[in-house]
């Protein structure tokens, strides 16, 4: 078991989640229009910081990770304005489960 954290922009959310159903991740956490600082400065939802970012945080099968980052790699990568996705991929060393 893995767990991935995602952020990104936040006008993105629909495509990360479309990526994240393609993948079959139903369970997820998603944190949105949150204050955030990346490559182009801060993001504070506000004239002087415009912008907000969303973090997605999912647990992901073993056999799951690598296309779902694969996948995530190849969004990033498709448009300029994607260059802000980050992820970070982890292991679990344990859980609880219902």
């Amino acid at each position: 078991m893995k767990l991935m954290i995602i952020s990104f922009h936040f006008e993105y959310g629909e495509s990360i989640e479309s990526i994240l159903d393609q993948h079959e991740i139903r369970d997820y956490v998603r944190f949105s229009m949150i204050e955030g600082k990346d490559r182009d400065g801060k993001h504070y939802g506000n004239q002087v910081f415009p912008g907000n970012v969303t973090v997605v945080q999912a647990q992901v099968q073993d056999q799951e990770a690598e296309g779902l980052f694969r996948d995530l790699r190849a969004f990033k990568e498709a448009k300029d304005s994607h260059r802000h996705l980050q992820a970070l991929l982890l292991p679990v060393e344990d859980r609880l489960m219902d």
